[in-house]
């Protein structure tokens, strides 16, 4: 039907049913005009962002994209004082009115004509957040949007919610918006406990929020709020001499900091699920100490040098501290140093060795030929250059020896090796050639990985060699439970690679955990990357692991730096922490004052019986290499052997020198047959017999 042909139909009808017809369709066009048209609602959704710790602690807050502070607001969050102050002084009958308060608007116009300027606008709180929400210029047409749009606004949400838009939304001055905002920035804390006079203050400056700014105009933003504070007196809000109180204190002088702590750990929490207030896995004070321990050990190293680190509890991989970087003021520092790929030294052997359990070719107390061997164009060599002959997979692993390392990843199988560690969420990144794959330098850090990749990995064994993800937010830590994971190796042999790793060489001055009461007992692998670029610690103690890495932000090597002379005894300084501050993660069960102590499964001797020492190194029967090694000429063997008192050292009955630290050395001449003797305080006499090459045998 046409519009004229409508209107002659209604021309034809009885006068009361024009009146209802009219109606309807006025209703109808109401309606139509409401759904095209609904209230913009965008600004009210894109906030700002507070990130805490698992108990709620501030940790940072990140601004919303505009660049203004604007945080979402939870009536439930917000002082129940604040809430009946600013009602009574901003639109008492808010509760009751449905958008718009006539009265209360005739009333302004009236006060308004009476005082010859505008007095009052009489908006409603529900007009002043349309306005907020669709700003417009202060004029009569505007004024009527505002009360379509209220209308509007009371139709789709209850009256609690729309004034937690409005307290989101009100302006504060410079990019402070809504109450949250202000009061962190004014007060330095939440708006869920104010004192009068900062009710007073956060009712008054919206009214005229850049004349009133307390950091800029503080005469003004004083006499705004002693004024709000007294009209509270008046209405009853505010008991009998409250005003004089608040009349009698200062307002703010300044805009506080947001909070900005555990930045990195913070930016990967919000990173890791949608971008709203973020209770986080992170524990505050625990954050605090490893960022001190982190800056303090950086600043002893050098000018250029960073540390990173992450613990994870491992029943439910939440994340409980993270150190991107020692300091953003140092080289690199705005760099989260735990999310980088770098190669990972010695810290992958104990999976080849784990995987190699798995596939029954080797145990702890397999014996292996620590000796010079190529591996198809392939020839790996001891960090010390030195070869111990016929070890134990056990010391081998302890004491982080190469070729036995090598041998076992041959064994496996190197791209299989690296498909496990991938499906384990730790993915090797390999440079060179397009195509290049994993090869056997993989065993000795020959590809990528990030600390938090080390950490799914050490977590794994820590957790009967089953692989999960990270968890970075306090309501994911129940569902980890409930993930199955991946299977990376099997518990036997996850249970059998911690116990020889805690059964690791300590660092100086650092006595064992199982002879110290209440020290956390640690297992560990240290390792450095080709050229001293990266120097690294992982463990596994108690309920967490613990990954650290300490080198540059741009890769320069540090000549000689080692893991296990730089990371390992900030690895154990933050174990203890770990012990001190995470109690209630079951911290309990990494001491061993309640645990008998483990038998070991290697050699042993009781030093007060009357036994002639015994030769670590070399063993009988060892072949040790003393030629060329990448073309650099061998280095002197260092002597190794334990018995009553100090021990003489001889080869064929010559006396051996002493290096600078006064241990025992020998630098065969040639190669052959020799007879390597250890004699004790007591005259007692140990044999064995090597034989040294010089190149490979025929």
């Amino acid at each position: 039907m046409s519009g004229a042909a409508f209107w002659a139909r209604l021309k034809g009808l009885p006068w009361p049913k024009r009146l209802i017809a009219g109606l309807g369709a006025f209703l109808a066009a109401v309606l139509v005009l409401d759904l095209a048209f609904p209230p913009p609602l965008t600004r009210a959704h894109i906030n700002s962002v507070l990130v805490t710790d698992r108990h709620g602690k501030p940790l940072r807050a990140f601004s919303a994209p505009d660049g203004r502070w604007r945080f979402a607001v939870s009536l439930e969050e917000i002082d129940p004082a604040f809430i009946e102050a600013l009602v009574r002084v901003e639109d008492k009958r808010f509760w009751n009115h449905h958008g718009t308060d006539w009265f209360g608007m005739a009333r302004a116009a009236v006060d308004s004509a009476a005082a010859g300027r505008v007095v009052s606008g009489g908006s409603t709180i529900t007009m002043q957040t349309a306005r907020m929400l669709e700003p417009r210029p202060r004029n009569i047409g505007s004024k009527l949007v505002e009360i379509w749009r209220a209308n509007q606004l009371e139709r789709r949400f209850t009256k609690a919610e729309i004034l937690e838009l409005y307290l989101t939304l009100t302006p504060y001055g410079g990019n402070l918006e809504g109450v949250r905002a202000a009061s962190w920035s004014y007060f330095g804390h939440e708006a869920d406990r104010l004192s009068s006079d900062e009710i007073a203050l956060l009712i008054a400056l919206p009214q005229s929020p850049e004349v009133r700014r307390p950091d800029r105009r503080p005469e003004q933003a004083k006499k705004a709020r002693d004024w709000v504070a007294a009209k509270l007196t008046g209405y009853g809000v505010f008991p009998e001499g409250e005003a004089a109180e608040v009349a009698a204190l200062p307002v703010p002088p300044r805009r506080l900091d947001f909070p900005d702590r555990a930045w990195h750990g913070a930016d990967a929490a919000l990173a890791n699920g949608p971008r709203q207030d973020v209770r986080s896995t992170l524990d505050a004070a625990l954050q605090a100490e490893l960022e001190r321990i982190a800056l303090t050990r950086a600043e002893s190293e050098g000018v250029d040098v960073q540390v990173s680190a992450i613990v994870v509890h491992v029943p439910t991989r939440a994340v409980r501290a993270l150190v991107g970087s020692a300091s953003r003021d140092r080289a690199g520092g705005w760099i989260d140093l735990t999310n980088r790929a770098r190669s990972p030294g010695s810290t992958l052997k104990p999976f080849i060795y784990g995987l190699a359990f798995d596939d029954g070719i080797a145990s702890a107390d397999t014996r292996v030929e620590d000796l010079p061997r190529q591996f198809a164009g392939y020839r790996p060599e001891n960090f010390d250059r030195m070869f111990r002959g016929d070890v134990r997979i056990s010391d081998a692993l302890q004491h982080s020896l190469n070729i036995p390392a090598v041998l076992m990843l041959d064994r496996i199988g190197a791209e299989r090796f690296s498909a496990q560690l991938a499906m384990a969420g730790a993915r090797p990144r390999f440079t060179g050639a397009a195509g290049h794959g994993a090869g056997l330098a993989l065993a000795l850090g020959g590809a990528g990985l990030t600390g938090r990749e080390l950490a799914i990995l050490y977590a794994a064994l820590g957790d009967g060699g089953i692989a999960k993800p990270l968890v970075w937010r306090a309501e994911e830590e129940r569902l980890s439970y409930e993930d199955p994971g991946r299977r990376l190796m099997s518990s036997a042999s996850a249970a059998e690679i911690l116990r020889i790793l805690q059964g690791s060489p300590a660092p100086a001055g650092r006595m064992p955990g199982s002879l110290t009461r209440d020290a956390p007992q640690i297992a560990f692998k240290t390792g450095t990357s080709y050229g001293f670029r990266d120097a690294w610690a992982a463990a596994v103690s108690g309920d967490h692991v613990l990954v650290v890495w300490i080198g540059r932000a741009d890769g320069a090597p540090r000549t000689g730096v080692t893991g296990r002379d730089i990371a390992l005894p900030v690895l154990f300084e933050m174990a203890d922490r770990v012990s001190h501050h995470l109690r209630d993660d079951g911290e309990a069960r990494a001491r061993l004052t309640t645990e008998p102590r483990r038998k070991s499964r290697g050699a042993q001797r009781n030093l007060s019986e009357n036994r002639p020492p015994e030769i670590l190194f070399p063993p009988e029967g060892a072949e040790l290499w003393a030629g060329p090694v990448n073309g650099q000429p061998g280095r002197p063997f260092v002597l190794a052997g334990r018995g009553t008192g100090e021990l003489s050292w001889f080869v064929d009955g010559t006396p051996t020198a002493l290096d600078d630290a006064g241990s025992p050395i020998w630098q065969p001449r040639q190669p052959g047959f020799y007879q390597v003797t250890a004699v004790d305080a007591e005259g007692r006499a140990t044999r064995v017999r090597v034989r040294v090459l010089t190149e490979n045998p025929a």
